[in-house]
């Protein structure tokens, strides 16, 4: 349990630049909190004490908004930054430096009493407000973006973007030390992409057809700005 809950701590100190402090850390940080109460209602559960277990949860859910069921199998290392909203299933598993961002659900797609949760390998960032829904898997240092909505596994080192989420695989291994993997800035946008592509195979039919190429009228400028009439909003 101690080696755990140094662990819990280190993955804050690592991945959060606002932390200071372990004692800023253990005393202020209620997606921690969470994890620790989990910790001790998980092995409640597991002994069949599942009324217990259940009220300790309830109490973790109260004060820190994060309800983690304490049948959840948590590795090492998970980091729930922010906490508030994020729902962690009674058949999720999840592996060890696992980085949750609010809003974040592990959630089950069927009423049978059965595995119906998902289950993340090591490393995975969950972006905000993302969904992973069913006894799906998630690949190890795979990446979900915000807001995405995941029914179907996910290999290793893959970015899933989009509803229903679409599986890009990485063109290169993650560097774990590399800062930069926490920018959303560097997600993919897969409809912008394929706009981009359409409208560059447009214009090389129609020089190709009339000689002339066709103005751009639907593709943003270089810094990414789309152009339009004036709006209410």
């Amino acid at each position: 349990m101690l080696s755990s809950i140094l662990e819990d701590v280190r993955a804050v100190k690592e991945r959060d630049p606002a932390a200071r402090s372990s004692l800023e850390i253990a005393l202020t940080y209620p997606g921690l909190h969470a994890i620790w109460l989990h910790r001790i209602s998980h092995p409640l559960w597991a002994k069949d004490f599942k009324f217990l277990a259940r009220l300790i949860a309830a109490f973790g859910r109260l004060m820190t908004g994060v309800e983690i069921h304490p049948g959840a199998t948590v590795g090492n290392g998970l980091f729930i930054d922010h906490a508030t909203g994020v729902v962690i299933g009674e058949t999720a598993e999840i592996g060890d430096d696992v980085t949750l961002y609010q809003g974040v659900t592990l959630g089950g797609t069927t009423l049978e009493k059965t595995k119906r949760h998902p289950t993340l390998g090591d490393r995975v960032i969950v972006g905000a407000g993302a969904k992973v829904l069913g006894p799906v898997f998630i690949g190890s240092d795979s990446r979900i973006g915000a807001n995405a909505v995941v029914v179907k596994s996910v290999p290793s080192n893959s970015v899933v973007v989009g509803i229903p989420g679409q599986i890009i695989s990485r063109s290169k291994p993650r560097e774990l030390t590399s800062g930069s993997e926490q920018d959303a800035t560097l997600m993919p946008d897969l409809v912008g992409a394929s706009l981009q592509s359409l409208i560059a195979r447009v214009n090389e039919l129609e020089t190709k057809l009339n000689g002339q190429r066709v103005p751009n009228v639907v593709a943003p400028s270089a810094d990414g700005i789309w152009a339009g009439e004036d709006f209410s909003i």
